[in-house]
This record gives structure tokens, C-alpha cells and sequence, in this order.
């Protein structure tokens, strides 16, 4: 397995992220292994159509984002953001990725469920 560089793995990440949070699925597909593994708050998905589903299903709600800032480390990237949608702006995200072969193999997905939910679900 060929490990891949700090600069390599962020610019792989940024990409996806802002694939994926302009509503490009299939674009930020490309950049994620077929055999990712991510953990979110309350499940584990594995495989790319397991997390594909997932995107899918949070990116139309998606109304803007606010980029706060990453960390890069040879194969891992943190990102931190803050995702807009119509109940909030102001609950923050937080991602640890793993990058291999310049794919996206493992996230870490760190939000409050709750402030994402409707006031009525809350």
C-alpha cells in the first residue's frame, strides 16, 4: 500500500468535501474507496453505496457551509465546518478522514444529531 503525502491527502479531501457539499455526489464518489468505512453518530457504514446513501440522503439540505479550518498529517485529514441548513448554522461538524492510494478509506463523523433534526423531533 503506497502511503500518501500531507499535501496529497488534504488536496484529495478538499476536493471531496467540496464535492459533496455542493451537492456533487458522484463527483465526490471518486475520491472515496469502495470499501470505506465511515462511523457516525449512531452507526457504522461500510462500502461506498452504504455511505453514498448517506450523503445523498444530508446534502439537499444542505442551504451553505461555513469552513473552519483542517489539520493534515500524512495519511489523516481533520476538517471542521460549520453545515447550514434550514434549523441551523451554528452546530458544528467535525471529520477525520483516512487517505489511501489517494482514496478516501475511513471517516470519522463528529455532529449533535439533534440540532440537525426539526424543532418537532427534537
Amino acid at each position: 500500500m503506497t502511503q500518501t503525502t500531507d499535501a496529497t491527502a488534504l488536496d484529495t479531501v478538499l476536493a471531496y468535501h467540496q464535492a459533496w457539499t455542493s451537492g456533487d455526489i458522484d463527483r465526490a464518489m471518486t475520491m472515496v474507496a469502495d470499501d470505506i468505512v465511515c462511523r457516525a453518530p449512531g452507526e457504522e457504514l461500510n462500502g461506498k453505496e452504504a455511505y453514498r446513501d448517506y450523503l445523498a440522503a444530508f446534502a439537499p439540505m444542505l442551504t451553505g457551509l461555513t469552513d473552519v479550518g483542517n489539520l493534515a498529517d500524512g495519511d489523516h485529514v481533520a476538517l471542521f465546518y460549520y453545515p447550514h441548513t434550514a434549523v441551523t448554522s451554528t452546530a458544528a461538524a467535525a471529520e477525520h478522514f483516512t487517505v489511501r492510494d489517494d482514496l478516501i478509506t475511513e471517516s470519522v463523523l463528529v455532529f449533535d444529531r439533534l440540532s440537525f433534526a426539526p424543532p418537532n423531533q427534537r
